[in-house]
């Protein structure tokens, strides 16, 4: 068949002819979709599949240290740390990862430090608890202005500032895309925001609880202090506790060996190492009893 008669005004329109992938010209004959077969709809489909990077894990909850939000300061929020850690959530959120998240509030205060100060400990947990609340809404409006939808949710009722925590729409929010941080601890004296993420990791059925810390992974003593320090890779839920290691407290620990969850250690101060560790990637610690 001729040229002219393939095209009735002597070639193609650009309606007829697209590029490639691989920088080729395929032409759009009468009755066909496209000639080429670089361009038919699974050849493409199964191209774009091959070159995105999907993570490891599908939902996970993120715990940060309040400590981690202050940057170079001796107390309260450094708004430039805060915008970099949200733009690594925003990536990770990006990525299609069902986000959520438990910040501490030792940046604020801390109720161990206030009933060893002669404060009544549950009242020193109870102002713990709001600070957590402070650095929450200050992560969500960094999130928010990176475009990221986010929905607070407190264990103490303020109906006025956020969500209160209700399981259920937690993870209907997290399925509809949005990053949850759940704040004010357990709502109960006496237990860490360790054990909080813990309990929240469990309630939402994770794959993995990753805490984001200044180092990257688990040491045998504070490397910051000791240069000599071990890292180790990978360890058991019972190792951690046997020798005392300070990742978590012992009872997060133990509720994650229970749940089942892996707890993985990594440097939220490495850029992009949040959404490599969601990938198998990078440098961390992990923690499980199985073999991943």
């Amino acid at each position: 068949m001729r040229a002219a008669e393939r095209f009735p005004r002597g070639g193609p329109t650009a309606s007829q002819c697209c590029i490639s992938v691989f920088g080729k010209m395929g032409y759009a004959l009468p009755g066909r979709e496209i000639a080429n077969p670089a361009f038919s709809g699974d050849n493409f489909k199964q191209r774009l599949h091959m070159t995105r990077k999907h993570p490891k894990y599908k939902r996970v909850l993120l715990k940060l240290s309040g400590e981690a939000l202050m940057g170079a300061r001796d107390y309260g929020l450094d708004p430039v740390t805060v915008d970099r850690i949200a733009a690594e959530i925003r990536d990770v959120a990006r990525s299609g990862v069902q986000l959520s998240i438990v910040i501490g509030g030792g940046n604020i205060f801390r109720g161990v430090s206030g009933a060893a100060s002669g404060m009544d400990r549950a009242t020193a947990d109870y102002m713990g608890m709001l600070a957590t609340v402070i650095n929450a809404l200050a992560m969500q409006n960094a999130l928010e202005r990176l475009g990221v939808h986010t929905r607070v949710m407190s264990a103490i009722p303020m109906a006025s500032v956020c969500e209160p925590y209700i399981r259920r729409r937690a993870i209907r929010h997290m399925e509809k895309g949005r990053v949850v941080i759940f704040t004010a601890g357990t709502g109960n004296p006496f237990f860490t925001t360790d054990s909080a993420a813990a309990l929240r990791a469990s309630e939402m059925q994770v794959d993995a609880l990753l805490k984001g810390t200044k180092v990257d992974g688990v040491y045998s003593s504070d490397p910051t202090r000791n240069r000599k320090a071990k890292r180790y890779d990978r360890m058991k839920y019972l190792e951690v506790l046997a020798r005392d290691l300070k990742v978590m407290d012992s009872s997060a620990i133990s509720l994650a060996r229970q749940s089942g969850i892996p707890i993985i250690v990594f440097s939220i101060f490495t850029h992009g190492a949040f959404a490599d560790v969601l990938r198998g990637k990078g440098k961390f610690t992990i923690i499980t009893d199985n073999k991943v």
